[in-house]
């Protein structure tokens, strides 16, 4: 089972975010973290949820509405890291 885990710049993006969206955010991100398998990440990234970042070790992108959450997985320590979350014009700056 994986854990989630927010950066502390994670904070500051949400300033940017409507409430009603930061609701959606975190339960997606709940569903997310519970259905967490690798099957699952492998359905997910067919259907293009799912985004290995070009040139980035270990960071992935989720497409959530608008939103682009960029997680990196650790797998020795089962953790999910939010990094960054972005609107979509915003995401890749």
């Amino acid at each position: 089972m994986y854990s989630l885990e927010f950066k502390s710049s994670v904070k500051k993006d949400l300033k940017k975010v409507e409430i009603s969206d930061i609701k959606f955010l975190k339960k997606s991100l709940e569903v997310f973290i519970e259905n967490f398998s690798y099957e699952y990440e492998i359905e997910l990234m067919k259907t293009g949820k799912i985004k290995k970042l070009v040139g980035e070790e270990e960071l992935y992108r989720l497409r959530v509405r608008n939103y682009r959450v960029i997680y990196e997985k650790q797998q020795e320590k089962l953790v999910i890291l939010v990094v960054h979350i972005k609107s979509r014009e915003g995401a890749y700056k």
